[in-house]
């Protein structure tokens, strides 16, 4: 359809060339040359090479006979140019611009002409712009929004209309009543109605109509030029507007049309009629086509960007499907055995005599119990991590606890807080805590009761610091089972926040567990604003304020 409607609009503006420049041919004739210029242009987008060489002959050709078909190819053959910009490369764009240019330097060259620098100007910018033009719309684009978005192309438009409005009236500047400098204005004004084709197509087409009839009586050597323009203008409405005012819009462009083609000596014949009509119908239809691709563009991007959204659902779907069923496993294996571990402590509880044993299997009790509702609220967290308002412990609460049962177990453990801890935002703090639990725990492993263990937290240099100091075992003893792990949880926590965690040995023989966290990043993560950092967290009434 694409390539139809270029062979078509090619062949209308032969047609529409030949009642307006070059002697006189018979209808027969100027329909043969008309098809001759204007047929391979339905070729230019698979072959435009060949095109672009075809119609640097055909100029070359049509020069040495004087025919209108000079100005059509003349006309065309920049157009050729731009697209073989577009779709070749280098290869075929520097031979094909330079068979462009001196097709053209040969179409100006007459008997006396100075071959100086303002001669070669003509020829070089007649192959130069297009291809900027080729290449500048060849870069790549990821949406069709984002064309919208270039304030450069509107630029570059204004620049080619200005462009080709001076190449095609130059020589005609001195022929009119204006002034040069008058003239230059005007067909400069002309050019650059251009800029506004793609965000105010209908205030462009407008005043282009305005300015055809102008030029038609006052200016006529423009007015086959800006003609041309009028009608790409037509074409880019056609792309935008709906169905009637499109229509609207080819009723004017048929009146204009034939105020500018028709004069006192031109014979109103049927052919030149149906010529007029098919003239300014190429580019509606062009334009219709190129609106139709565009929406269903739009169209496209839109249904895959649904379905994108519709397969990160599935794949969270599946994801949380699969949280729930590994939270039900999790929950049933560890429960079962926690489960019976706490109603063997409590039958035990009952036979035992009061004393440490009474109270070791007592703590068992109460901590298989809380061990079960963590798991609940895992399960609840698991099933939809995207529900706010966990409950969350305080975490000096969560330090203190874990000392008294370590203290409890049979470790030897003392804390320290420094100033200025409980000014740390939440998150740092509880994270600390956590790692204060995994560390006192790892001692209770690996050094066993009786081990003398120091847990400080203070505020360093804008971070909270962890440390978690153990001295040597009392005695030689078997470590309990472990899974090798905590270390590398401990120190993914403390990244999270922005700050590190290291371990290993100390000077006495003993266990060195050190993490920094930084307060500022941890402040900014969680959303914090300066004057919410410096709040400190305190208990009141059993909540956090």
């Amino acid at each position: 359809m694409l390539n139809a409607s270029l062979a078509l609009a090619g062949v209308a503006l032969g047609l529409f060339v030949s009642g307006k420049t070059g002697g006189p041919v018979q209808w027969p004739v100027a329909v043969l040359l008309s098809l001759l210029a204007g047929i391979p242009l339905g070729f230019v987008w698979r072959h435009p090479l060949a095109v672009c060489a075809y119609q640097s002959a055909l100029l070359i050709v049509s020069d040495r006979f004087s025919v209108f078909t000079t100005d059509t190819v003349q006309t065309l053959l920049p157009v050729v140019v731009g697209l073989l910009a577009y779709r070749g490369t280098w290869r075929a764009i520097v031979p094909g611009a330079v068979l462009a240019g001196a097709a053209t330097a040969v179409n100006l060259a007459d008997a006396g002409t100075a071959l100086d620098f303002g001669f070669w100007y003509f020829p070089l910018g007649m192959s130069a712009v297009p291809v900027i033009v080729g290449r500048y719309l060849r870069s790549p684009i990821e949406t069709v929004a984002e064309v919208e978005r270039r304030p450069g192309l509107d630029l570059l438009l204004a620049c080619c209309g200005v462009a080709f409005m001076v190449l095609d009236t130059w020589t005609g500047w001195h022929a009119g009543p204006w002034p040069v400098w008058g003239v230059g204005w005007f067909v400069i004004g002309c050019g650059l109605t251009a800029g506004l084709v793609r965000l105010l197509p209908g205030t462009a087409f407008a005043l282009q109509a305005l300015l055809v009839v102008l030029a038609d009586q006052n200016a006529q050597f423009a007015a086959n030029s800006l003609q041309g323009l009028f009608l790409v203008t037509l074409g880019a409405f056609a792309m935008y507007a709906s169905w009637s005012w499109t229509f609207v819009a080819y009723l004017v462009a048929s009146v204009v049309t034939a105020l500018n083609i028709v004069d006192g000596t031109t014979e109103v014949t049927p052919l030149r009629v149906a010529s007029l009509m098919a003239m300014v119908a190429a580019p509606v239809i062009v334009g219709r086509y190129l609106g139709v691709r565009r929406a269903a563009a739009e169209l496209q991007l839109a249904m895959a960007e649904e379905a994108r959204q519709l397969a990160a659902e599935r794949t969270r779907a599946d994801l949380l499907a699969e949280r729930e069923r590994i939270a039900r496993d999790v929950h049933d294996i560890v429960a079962h055995h926690v489960g019976a571990m706490v109603l063997r402590a409590g039958a035990a509880q009952y036979a035992a005599p009061s004393g440490p044993v009474a109270e070791a299997l007592a703590d068992i009790r109460t901590t298989g119990h809380r061990v079960l509702e963590d798991l609940r609220g895992l399960l609840d967290v698991l099933r939809d991590p995207g529900q706010a308002h966990l409950p969350v412990a305080d975490p000096e609460e969560v330090v203190r606890d874990a000392v008294e049962r370590m203290n409890a177990a049979g470790l030897e453990v003392e804390l320290r807080l420094g100033p200025g801890t409980e000014l740390a935002p939440l998150v740092t703090r509880a994270s600390a805590a956590r790692i204060v639990q995994e560390g006192l725990t790892n001692v209770l492993k690996h050094a066993g009761p009786g081990t003398r263990a120091v847990v400080e937290l203070k505020e360093s240099g804008g971070a909270l610091q962890v440390n978690v100091l153990s001295g040597p075992p009392p005695g030689p003893r078997d470590a309990l089972p472990s899974s090798g792990r905590g270390i590398t949880g401990m120190r993914e926590r403390a990244r999270a926040l922005g700050g590190d965690l290291s371990a290993g040995p100390g000077r006495d023989g003993g266990w060195r567990l050190t993490a920094v966290l930084p307060v500022e990043r941890a402040g900014h993560s969680c959303g914090m604003t300066p004057q919410h950092r410096l709040l400190p967290w305190r208990r009141e009434e059993g909540e956090l304020v």
